[in-house]
């Protein structure tokens, strides 16, 4: 059985440890702990890894967050993916830092990269992992929030919060969405 994992972000230096790019910093750690690497392939950077007999498509989308569903949508149809098998992990304001929600489906929540998967595959029900960020911002500054650099105390929680979210991965592709949800979603 094959997934797509997808960690959205955007592309380039400049973004590389902000909050926005918490996907990208999620497949890093998880290609860096299975011992893979990323290729510059069409729309994104992509990885395979293999964990308990199931093929795992790791992407990072080049086309920056608003136009994810691109990426997504090609990597599904040359993979041959079902919908069912694809698990999307964003960034999201109104959770505090580290916190974790996974839902079978939804809405996009004002989240541009899911709307953008959203509105390419025609629907709404497709795991996905939405990880706190918080939202510690003075009115006008979102912005300037999301794309910030994490915190010294953000940089001192991530990497636990992060082997969480690898930890949900694998049980999203062996035990499936629901079993995830009850496993992994904090209370």
């Amino acid at each position: 059985m094959k997934y797509l994992i997808t960690g959205l972000g955007n592309f380039g230096e400049e973004y590389a440890n902000t909050r926005h790019n918490i996907g990208f910093l999620v497949l890093d750690a998880l290609a860096e702990a299975s011992n893979i690497s990323f290729q510059d392939r069409r729309y994104g950077l992509v990885a395979t890894c293999r964990y308990r007999a199931r093929t795992c498509i790791l992407l990072k989308p080049t086309t920056y967050m608003n136009l994810s569903g691109r990426a997504v949508n090609y990597w599904l149809q040359k993979e041959k993916i079902p919908v069912e098998n694809l698990f999307v992990i964003v960034d999201d304001l109104a959770l505090p830092f580290g916190t974790i929600r996974i839902r079978p489906k939804g809405g996009d929540g004002g989240h541009n990269g899911l709307y953008n998967i959203s509105q390419v595959l025609g629907r709404q029900d497709y795991a996905r992992l939405r990880f706190g960020i918080g939202g510690d911002f003075s009115k006008g500054k979102q912005v300037d929030f999301v794309l910030g650099e994490l915190d010294s105390e953000e940089k001192r929680i991530l990497p636990q919060r992060i082997d969480k979210v690898i930890a949900s991965i694998q049980s999203f592709v062996t035990l499936g969405i629901e079993r995830t949800m009850n496993l992994h979603n904090n209370k």
